[in-house]
């Protein structure tokens, strides 16, 4: 893989092991590479910082003398620079994660980076759609197009997202082999970290990707990505996100309903009609339930609107 963090002088010793934790992290962790590129930019911010810290460009030797307050200085540091606690949290995540594989390696000791706790952002509930919206979305997708197999192509990814409950990631990074059928069935997703699961696709869903497939006027090869944009390549996520901003200010829609917003609603209107939290974390491809459990509390705030828009006593 190709670093491209910045130029850090570090000891030749450190420098090496940086880039065996970065292929380690790509190759067998199988990692995406935004986030194998973004842990290494905060490995080479906190030597960067070491540096000046211990007045030297540290070598492995020095990651294993650290003591808790040093890793609070950098944190500290990094604070004052600006950063939110979202940052921080992933910056301390990738230095936790360097650290632990020189340990496995017997270079060092994770004792000191384990004592300091993360920094805690703020819970953000998620931003579903009401059913009317988001339907209004998926039937109306391709009605500012003129091009009828760009229509269909934008209803079918949107289809997806709602219907299915896919990232944008995921229904682009389908290939024309995992098209699901046209009468409904099942899809095979690869999700984060390369993991892969089934989602069951409706036959409305199944219809919008094979009309889709009627007009695409391009060849799609089996292993080639079922959705392409306007030359012919992979369809870029923006345009979508396009596509959707048009709908929105077309529908009279809030700023919130964006492709990701259809996931989540997908996710809250399968909760509110009595779905199963396992299932639906499934289905998401959530790695913790306590990712899921975020849309216990959206339809709990549902629930609490709607008493107090129709109670006669609230």
């Amino acid at each position: 893989m190709t670093d491209t963090t910045p130029l850090v002088t570090m000891a030749p010793d450190l420098a090496v092991a940086v880039l065996d934790w970065q292929r380690w992290l790509a190759d067998l962790r199988r990692l995406s590479p935004r986030t194998v590129e973004a842990y290494g930019r905060d490995a080479h911010d906190f030597v960067r910082f070491l540096t000046g810290h211990l007045g030297a460009p540290p070598a492995i030797v020095d990651l294993g003398r650290l003591s808790p307050a040093d890793y609070r200085a950098f944190l500290a540091r990094r604070r004052r620079d600006g950063l939110a606690a979202p940052s921080l949290a992933r910056g301390l995540s990738g230095i936790r994660s360097l650290i632990r594989f020189l340990e496995k390696r017997g270079e060092a000791t994770s004792a000191a980076v384990s004592a300091i706790a993360a920094p805690k952002a703020p819970r953000r509930l998620p931003r579903p759609l009401g059913v009317s919206d988001a339907l209004s979305i998926v039937s109306e997708a391709g009605a500012l197009v003129d091009e009828p197999w760009i229509a269909a192509r934008d209803a079918a990814v949107l289809a997806l997202l709602y219907g299915a409950g896919l990232r944008i990631s995921e229904a682009l990074s389908l290939t024309a082999a995992e098209a699901p059928p046209e009468a409904g069935g099942a899809v095979r997703v690869t999700g984060k970290g390369g993991k892969t699961r089934l989602v069951p696709v409706l036959p409305a869903v199944g219809r919008a990707v094979a009309a889709y497939i009627r007009l695409v006027p391009f060849r799609l090869a089996p292993q080639e990505p079922l959705f392409r944009g306007a030359k012919g390549g992979p369809l870029s996520p923006r345009i979508i996100q396009l596509a959707v901003q048009r709908l929105r200010g077309a529908l009279g829609l809030p700023e919130t309903a964006t492709p990701h917003a259809l996931r989540h609603s997908f996710a809250t209107h399968l909760l509110g009609s009595g779905g199963d939290l396992r299932t639906i974390q499934e289905l998401l491809g959530h790695a913790n339930l306590s990712t899921t459990q975020v849309y216990t509390s959206v339809d709990a705030e549902r629930l609490v609107a709607a008493w107090k828009g129709a109670h006669p006593r609230a």
